[in-house]
């Protein structure tokens, strides 16, 4: 199950509930973070259990008629993402989950946030809109120029990377800008970010080999200084017989 960072409509926060009777597997009641939304294509095909992307937060709907569902968030997703920035009334993004034999016109989308980056600068050039986003360093080996990102679940191509000053840009043509909750919020406003999960899974495949490689480094270097040891001491004690003889 993938979503493809393609928006299929902007909903609307209607509830922000924190309610304290949520059932747990043992019977037991605990406090849970609840968001209602409205909306018109997002439930169209909906079920329990079905995942909607908030935002580009793959969130499991829990509830639903035929204009609004309801979703449950879990602590971490509320550290992890801008969902507790959210208001009664926040426009959201809004994706269902990709059937099989769905078309993809963006990218591989998962729907797990790594971070909430910070927007940084607005900048109009023609018809088109520049944003520049901050990133910590945990997310910016994965953020390449003419790669993909999520941001709040928006497919997009980044355009410039700033490894030094920590930022990214990218630039919007008016029709996204018309659907899409970006370019309605502010400066200093947070983002949701989503690397590239291929860009990610490589990194941790090469990552896993660099760290063998280094290790048969280490070996080889120790045997190399074995080796250099023991010659070292042939060479002396041939030198010793020598010198006796």
């Amino acid at each position: 199950m993938v979503f493809t960072g393609i928006v299929e409509e902007m909903g609307e926060v209607l509830a922000i509930d924190k309610r304290a009777g949520l059932e747990m597997w043992d019977g037991t009641k605990a406090e849970g973070f609840v968001l209602k939304i409205g909306c018109k294509m997002a439930v169209q095909g909906a079920y329990i259990g079905c995942s909607i992307a908030v935002n580009g937060t793959c969130l499991t709907c829990t509830a639903f008629d035929a204009k609004t569902f309801e979703v449950n968030c879990a602590p971490e997703t509320l550290r992890r993402t801008d969902l507790g920035d959210l208001k009664v009334g926040s426009p959201v993004n809004l994706e269902r989950s990709m059937a099989a034999n769905d078309r993809n016109s963006g990218h591989f989308v998962q729907g797990h946030v790594d971070e909430a980056g910070k927007i940084l600068e607005f900048k109009q050039e023609g018809e088109s809109l520049w944003v520049k986003i901050a990133l910590s360093d945990a997310i910016l080996p994965f953020v390449v120029p003419k790669g993909y990102i999520a941001v709040d679940g928006t497919s997009l191509t980044v355009c410039e990377v700033n490894h030094r000053e920590k930022w990214f840009n990218l630039m919007l043509i008016a029709h996204t800008q018309q659907c899409i909750v970006m370019p309605k919020k502010k400066v200093g406003e947070r983002v949701n970010l989503e690397a590239d999960c291929l860009g990610k899974y490589a990194a941790a495949a090469v990552g896993g080999v660099a760290e063998r490689v280094s290790g048969l480094e280490q070996k080889l270097v120790r045997t190399q200084i074995t080796v250099g040891v023991g010659l070292s001491l042939a060479a002396l004690c041939i030198l010793l017989l020598a010198r006796r003889g």
